[in-house]
């Protein structure tokens, strides 16, 4: 498991060789006691569940920063470290 962001509190996470419950690439969000886990594609929630208002961030987040969620799922279900990505100022 990797921190590859923050997001007004909100941490966002990857795992290593983490597809194959989700097939789909995702990233885990994790806000006080919740976790939800988000499609990179389409920015739908596959698992969990989030705050409405935490939630849009995070999908903000996913659509600014996209082709660098789907290069970080590419290393990280291949086992390499994922990098950080800037947080939402």
């Amino acid at each position: 498991m990797t921190v590859i962001s923050m997001v007004y509190g909100i941490v966002i996470l990857m795992f290593y060789f983490d597809n194959r419950k989700h097939n789909l690439p995702h990233i885990h969000a994790q806000y006080a006691e919740q976790e939800a886990i988000i499609g990179i594609d389409d920015g739908e929630i596959l698992e969990g569940s989030l705050p409405r208002s935490k939630m849009r961030l995070v999908q903000a987040c996913i659509e600014i920063h996209r082709e660098d969620l789907l290069a970080n799922w590419r290393l990280a279900v291949g086992g390499q470290q994922p990098f950080k990505i800037e947080p939402l100022r």
